[in-house]
């Protein structure tokens, strides 16, 4: 160790652009007191960018700026600005100073030409209005027109070093032709600059598309790669790159999808934040099950937002007005937006940016998009899955709750959802079908997965009515799902079937009733015989106890009317006398007398 500190790294200054996105992959911006470069085709969007960065410069830090126009006058450039919501008139008037340095190729060919007398002026304008910004359109017109490598090279090593004198933080904006410099003579300027950006316009797949990219930019980290551009109210808006690392939370609060029986295949509904995959063929219901779930979070005060592709929204409101689900309503009242768009007319990547303006600009907390895998008709399929990916992992972001339906050309229910690939990550995958059987078509429901939660794995037969869509039982026979007129044939055989059953049943039951009543009829009159044969073997009883005492008692009082001695008994008399008492034989005569 010799005491020495290690100095610490000192970040790059940079001043924002205020260009959506841009700032994200340039890490802050433009460098401050630098030379930026700007390089690319015809259309590819050079200018905008260019008076964009300054025009966002005045309006969000009231940093002045200059604008040197080579190739078109201010006043073209101010009419072709107030196609977006910058006030440009206005700023020109103030903060923004536009020069007019066209010049026609007779002016520059009839002597020597130089920067010199341009650039005293401009030092003075940008003491006079405290600019921070400069910005030099078209400077390939220019040098182009000077025709001179040596004075080419003089001009520009002559702007750089009143750029670095003056601390201005500069744009510049060159063509590029098919990617190569128009004039490769002046190609250096790339290596001269500080940051350069490259803007691409390309047809793929018959769409027009706009890329970005950093060719490099000293002293400071960017995002390296295309990056997809698209052009709104406010200018340019680059699609930046996704952060790295997934951090969407995860609710544990259930949201309903539309109707009971579905919440409850799904166990209880759907998660806050989640997103759902609705797949299936053409006509199996998907924008019906979509529509469902948006009236439910309408219903529920919920902000919503339906995006759908190729289908206006007023054909969609009255479409599923016939099943019941009521969207017009909503959206009168403002929860609900609906926004359709021509998938073919603009780039996946611009439809995307269109999405992320229209859920910053509604807040929905739920969410519709009709049918995703339509994006694939703009611009070919590797773009569409990117751009899918996308946009699913920015709506969680947002922490938005949304369904996607997204249609699957083929008839196979085993094979991958959709050309998109993105059943992978959908929090929720159902699958809508047809079983095509006794020449008639029903729609079945099943749900392929639903993460984090118990989830039905049977299928469901699908009924649309005028009072909303609705699960039927399941229904089997045979161990098959019966549907459709089939399950409604079965149904009514087992109803014929039952009620034979039951017929059957309460005839047996009134012949047992019969039967039971004829028995109790017969044990009651037996019971009755029963009780007169003992009543009458009770009277016979008690008439022979009273004819032998009477019998006894009157040979006792004739003995004590005679004064005779009481008859004497022999041994075992007294036993024979009881017994002839309890069972006397009528038959037996004299018997009494044997004793006397």
């Amino acid at each position: 160790m010799n005491g020495t500190k290690r100095a610490i790294p000192q970040p790059l200054p940079k001043l924002s652009t205020g260009i959506e996105g841009f700032d994200d992959l340039s890490r802050g911006g433009l460098p401050r007191n630098r030379t930026s470069l700007i390089v690319g085709g015809p259309g590819a969007g050079k200018t905008v960018f260019a008076l964009q960065s300054l025009v966002n410069g005045i309006r969000r830090r009231q940093e002045a700026g200059i604008f040197v126009a080579f190739e078109e006058a201010p006043r073209q450039v101010i009419a072709n600005g107030a196609t977006f919501d910058w006030g440009l008139a206005a700023l020109a008037k103030s903060k923004l100073f536009l020069l007019d340095a066209c010049l026609s190729p007779t002016a520059i060919q009839s002597g020597e030409f130089d920067l010199v007398g341009m650039l005293a002026m401009l030092k003075a304008k940008k003491q006079e209005i405290g600019a921070e910004w400069i910005a030099f359109d078209g400077i390939d017109v220019l040098l182009t027109l000077l025709h001179d490598p040596v004075a080419e090279m003089r001009e520009i090593y002559r702007l750089r070093d009143w750029l670095a004198d003056n601390a201005l933080t500069a744009i510049v904006t060159a063509k590029l032709d098919n990617g190569h410099s128009g004039a490769p003579h002046y190609g250096f300027m790339q290596f001269m600059a500080d940051c350069v950006i490259r803007l691409e316009r390309r047809l793929e797949h018959g769409v027009s598309t706009h890329r970005l990219g950093i060719a490099k930019y000293r002293g400071s980290d960017f995002a390296a790669g295309e990056f997809p551009v698209s052009f709104g109210p406010s200018g340019i808006e680059v699609g930046a790159a996704e952060p790295a690392e997934i951090r969407h939370e995860a609710s544990i609060e259930r949201l309903s999808s539309g109707f009971e029986r579905l919440d409850a295949m799904l166990g209880g509904g759907l998660f806050r934040g989640s997103s759902t995959l609705i797949t299936g063929v053409p006509g199996t219901s998907k924008t019906t099950l979509a529509g469902k779930f948006a009236e439910a979070a309408c219903r529920r005060g919920e902000r919503t937002l339906f995006v759908s592709f190729d289908e206006g929204a007023e054909p969609i409101a009255r479409n599923l007005s016939s099943v019941g689900i009521q969207l017009k309503p909503h959206v009168k009242s403002g929860l609900l937006r609906m926004y359709s768009a021509r998938t073919e007319t603009i780039s996946a990547e611009d439809h995307l940016l269109k999405i992320r303006a229209l859920i910053r600009e509604h807040r929905p907390r739920c969410m519709v998009i009709d049918p995703l895998t339509a994006i694939a008709k703009a611009g070919g399929l590797v773009a569409a899955r990117a751009v899918a990916n996308r946009l699913i992992y920015m709506i969680k972001d947002e922490r938005v709750t949304v369904v996607i339906t997204a249609l699957n050309e083929g008839d196979d229910p085993q094979a991958e959802s959709t050309d998109l690939q993105i059943s992978s990550i959908a929090d929720t995958w159902i699958h809508l079908s047809y079983l095509v059987r006794s020449g008639e078509r029903n729609r079945a429901l099943t749900i392929v997965k639903s993460r984090g939660t118990w989830h039905s794995n049977q299928v469901r037969e699908l009924v649309l009515s005028a009072t909303g869509p609705k699960l039927t039982d399941v229904y089997t026979a045979g161990g098959e799902v019966l549907m459709g007129t089939l399950r409604w044939e079965k149904e009514a055989e087992e109803s014929a079937r039952e009620t034979r059953r039951y017929a059957e049943f309460d005839h047996k039951r009134r012949e047992l009733q019969s039967a039971e009543a004829h028995t109790g009829a017969q044990i009651k009159a037996l019971q009755l015989d029963l009780q007169r044969q003992q009543a009458e073997l009770a009277m016979y009883s008690n008439d022979n106890e009273v004819r032998n005492t009477t019998t006894s008692d009157r040979e006792e009082k004739l003995r004590k009317m005679r004064s005779a001695d009481p008859a004497a008994r022999a041994p075992g008399a007294a036993a024979a006398h009881a017994r002839r008492r309890i069972a006397p034989d009528p038959e037996k005569k004299g018997g009494n007398g044997a004793t006397q």
